[in-house]
């Protein structure tokens, strides 16, 4: 990896004037600080807003670039307009709302999302100005879903990873997007997308399958020409960083001061971005409770409740910010007495110190949002925590929830959970507290931020290797000019070509896929050389494909082997077979059409067909996992086989196959051409048994005994054109 391109909303530094002078700071809070060590350790350029509004940089433009890339970062210039829109709009009141499970604040506004895009293409020019052959690009957060695939069509060939620092919504929520599509095929422009836990991930390649059609085995997704990986990356923190601290006088500084100031009272620290999904109201609900239901506890405990501004000017916000005030004031007023205030509350942003300070005094942290991505305030609290002492309640809504399973989990909606956490987290024994943080605090720091970074940087070069294998088995335009001069100077050539997915894409019912003119015509032009010998090698009915091509001199086989048709001759069975079982698999079959709406029984002579391509993906794929298993303890005793295609489930004899009807074909001469077309897995008894010089062709990117690979009907159709000359 030469150089790492890290591409961001924001970058991790900002230029300020004073006195006609630019000065840089680092930005607070954020991507900037969980990356920023990272960052700084490698070779990195980091792409980014530069925080100023191009209307104020006016001809100091130049000035303000060449002080950014003095600290590697290349800045992106946006107008107010553009800001307005596209961050205040589309990506803060359209899909934070709606990806943090709050759908009833989410606008749909079409200038916004024009912006949304405009934005999205001026990160990407900025990316292709700077970027070079063997950069990593590295793409964060909701701000920039789209610019995948601006960056995969401007450079085909770059290593592009994207990280979503939020939540990804359940797919029912998701499609409520009216531009959904167009931010799922953004995503799928990177090689690797990284979400902060399992749920995500499985949100994510739901709404692939459902609203794109994409299946993914094992979070591997076939897009296009390309293999696209989704997976799991729990984002850590610079662990040694904030435990180090500790140490530093500034901050024992401040923790006797703070100490001071609360005296022995037991000291309950919440800190948060003022937002509505950090769940702050409730948490206070909950407070309140906790001292009405603890009378103990009076004067003896304090809340310190740090809320960091955000988004002051929007009414939303704002609102907030008032409930919020009005709430503490009524807890204050309706527990406080003289010397003792229940609840501190600080509406500002604090500095470093002053934070590590909180977080090694606190007896408890409260960390209860009612939806994050991660939340690492709960991972910097238990690394300030040296002497291990202190108890963290944690939201079962937060992503860290996953990692940190011996905090106390609470439902933040549920005030008297969270109140009886309270009390069980200030009675807990120091013994109980040192063993819970110390089995946390040894899981953050072997997976910190480092850590996590090189785990996505790593896997995403696997990503690449795997492409790269694919790649060498892709029918290139060199391999296929050399198809072409072994076709031409061949004398018999056996051609032997799967129909559905392969010679004509797929459709809703299978009866409706009927041949257009251009296929008919291609097959006419080889069908009409007699060096060619022809078989079209289906799943279908020996009546379809009679009806279809029995016009054409060319060879058929129907239902997957079980019935063959030579050039000029009749139907044949391959060998004799028994239909009497279907009445006992049949009502099986019909049950699953019952529970499974949108799919269908296909009766064929010797076969029965499931097919499931118009149900819900989601529970279709569930309906035939158990199909599968119901008809093998059925079939075993009847010499029955159960194929799984695409999006279909074939019951049908064992002793026939594509491969076994492929045969009578191989077998009348010496063929010295051999091709043969296929896109699912009945294709692969083909592959096996043809020759290893044949041109055996996987259409998709599924693993194959194929030699090579094409994207598409389109190029199956494009590739026989070129063999018979247009």
């Amino acid at each position: 990896m030469e150089r790492l391109l890290i591409v961001a909303n924001r970058l991790p530094v900002h230029v300020v004037s004073r006195k006609g002078r630019l000065y840089v700071q680092p930005s607070i809070g954020g991507l900037a600080t969980g990356l920023g060590s990272y960052y700084k350790s490698h070779e990195s350029v980091w792409v980014g807003w530069s925080g100023v509004h191009l209307d104020t940089v006016g001809k100091r433009r130049g000035a303000f670039e060449k002080r950014f890339k003095c600290e590697n970062c290349y800045p992106v210039f946006l107008s107010r307009e553009d800001i307005e829109r596209y961050y205040h709009g589309f990506s803060n009141k359209t899909i934070w709302p709606l990806f943090h499970y709050f759908p009833l604040y989410a606008a749909y506004n079409e200038t916004w999302w024009q912006a949304y895009k405009r934005v999205n293409r001026k990160f990407c020019e900025t990316v292709m100005k700077i970027s070079k052959p063997g950069d990593t690009i590295w793409v964060h957060d909701y701000q920039l879903m789209l610019l995948p695939k601006y960056i995969r069509e401007a450079s085909p060939d770059a290593t592009v990873g994207f990280f979503l620092h939020i939540p990804f919504p359940s797919s029912e929520l998701f499609r409520l997007l009216p531009w959904r599509e167009e931010l799922l095929e953004g995503l799928l422009g990177a090689d690797l997308i990284g979400f902060h836990t399992h749920d995500y991930v499985h949100h994510f390649l739901n709404s692939i399958r459902r609203i794109l059609g994409h299946d993914n085995t094992l979070g591997q997704i076939a897009s296009g020409n390309r293999v696209v990986r989704a997976d799991t990356f729990p984002m850590g923190i610079d662990y040694d960083r904030f435990a180090g601290a500790v140490s530093d006088p500034e901050v024992r500084k401040n923790v006797e001061k703070i100490r001071k100031q609360v005296g022995g009272r037991k000291v309950i620290l919440s800190i948060d971005r003022l937002d509505y999904t950090k769940g702050i109201l409730q948490r206070l609900e909950a407070f309140d409770l906790f001292l009405e239901t603890n009378r103990k506890y009076k004067d003896k405990v304090s809340l310190i409740l740090v809320a960091v501004p955000s988004r002051t000017g929007v009414e939303t916000y704002m609102n907030l910010k008032r409930q919020l005030d009005e709430l503490v004031g009524r807890i204050n007023g309706k527990h406080g007495v003289i010397g003792w205030i229940p609840v501190w509350y600080l509406y500002r942003s604090i500095p470093f110190h002053s934070l590590v300070a909180l977080y090694h005094l606190a007896d408890v942290a409260l960390v209860t949002p009612v939806r994050d991505g991660m939340n690492l305030i709960a991972k910097e609290f238990l690394a300030a925590k040296t002497d291990r002492k202190g108890t963290l309640i944690l939201s079962e809504m937060a992503g860290a929830a996953n990692e940190l399973g011996e905090a106390i989990i609470v439902n933040p909606n549920n005030k008297g959970e969270v109140a009886r956490a309270l009390g069980e987290a200030l009675e807990m024994s120091e013994d109980e507290q040192i063993e819970r943080n110390w089995t946390m605090q040894m899981r953050l720091k072997r997976y910190d931020v480092m850590r996590w970074a090189k785990d996505f940087t790593d896997r995403l070069s696997s990503v690449k290797e795997i492409q790269e294998r694919l790649r060498a088995k892709k029918l290139t335009a060199r391999m296929k000019r050399q198809t072409h001069r072994d076709y031409v100077k061949s004398r018999h050539r056996l051609i032997l070509l799967d129909y559905d997915g392969t010679l004509i894409p797929f459709g809703g019912r299978p009866e409706k896929v009927k041949p257009d003119g251009e296929i008919l015509a291609l097959l006419r032009k080889l069908c009409r050389d007699r060096k060619n010998e022809v078989v079209i090698v289906s799943g279908r009915d020996k009546q379809t494909l009679e009806k279809w091509f029995g016009g054409l001199k060319i060879g058929l086989m129907a239902e997957h082997g079980v019935w063959i048709k030579e050039r000029g001759g009749s139907w044949e069975m391959v060998e004799p077979l028994r239909n009497d079982w279907k009445a006992e698999i049949r009502p099986i079959l019909e049950l699953y059409v019952d529970r499974t709406p949108g799919s269908f029984i296909e009766d064929k002579e010797y076969s029965l067909v499931w097919h499931y391509r118009k149900s819900d993906l989601e529970l279709a794929l569930v309906r035939a996992r158990e199909l599968k298993d119901a008809l093998f303890d059925l079939t075993g005793n009847l010499n029955l086989g159960v194929l799984e295609g695409s999006r279909v489930i074939e019951i049908k004899s064992v002793g026939s196959n594509k491969g076994r009807g492929a045969l009578r074909w191989l077998g009348k001469r010496k063929w010295n051409f051999v091709l043969a077309v296929g896109d699912d897995w009945t294709d692969e008894d083909t592959f096996a048994v043809v020759p290893d010089s044949a041109y055996s062709i996987k259409v998709g990117w599924a693993p194959s005994r194929a030699r090579f690979n094409l994207d598409s009907v389109a190029e199956v159709r494009s590739l026989l054109k070129d063999l018979v000359g247009g």
